[in-house]
């Protein structure tokens, strides 16, 4: 398990900045960027971004698409489709969503993503079970075959940040040898 914690980073900061091969926008299934992470992304990366969704159209809640970076430091941006527009994200959705966008980053051969906290914003999910669940998944995808190298969760302050702590504390001493639970 120290090699799988040492795979996950957890951090305050800005998702726009990061310089990784990937981040992962909080998406709705039409891949419209309007507010929140989407709307700074756009703003940073461009209209290209947008473009490039509309080229692709709707996708399934739980799905998840990739297009590029445009402008931002990171050379795409995968969206993580946890809603649909104006709707609220559901613990299957995010479940779902935040496994494609892993598996996207893998067959891409990325080495490193960074995802925001998807679905707390606008879409109301609760930030305690939204740090459980994406945290739960990027270990179960990172505990097999794949190309990644680093996951990180860059939250929006501090609060958030705590959050996902003290979730990938026991979510890391419920996975080691001998320990019972998760």
């Amino acid at each position: 398990m120290n090699e799988l914690s040492s795979r996950v980073v957890i951090m305050k900061g800005d998702l726009t900045e990061m310089d990784t091969d990937a981040i992962v926008n909080a998406a709705n299934n039409d891949l419209l960027l309007g507010g929140g992470v989407a709307g700074a992304i756009r703003r940073k990366g461009g209209d290209e971004i947008q473009r490039e969704c509309n080229e692709i159209g709707s996708i399934p809640v739980g799905g998840a698409a990739i297009t590029t970076g445009g402008k931002l430091k990171a050379g795409h941006v995968i969206h993580a489709a946890s809603m649909q527009l104006g709707g609220r994200t559901t613990a299957a959705a995010l479940r779902s969503s935040t496994a494609h966008s892993l598996r996207i980053a893998a067959e891409r051969d990325l080495k490193t993503i960074a995802f925001p906290a998807v679905g707390t914003g606008i879409a109301g999910f609760p930030l305690e079970e939204c740090a459980e669940i994406m945290l739960r998944e990027a270990a179960q995808h990172l505990s097999g075959e794949t190309s990644l190298q680093t996951v990180y969760f860059v939250l929006f302050d501090e609060e958030a940040r705590t959050v996902f702590e003290r979730a990938w504390q026991r979510i890391c001493v419920g996975s080691a040898p001998g320990a019972s639970g998760a």
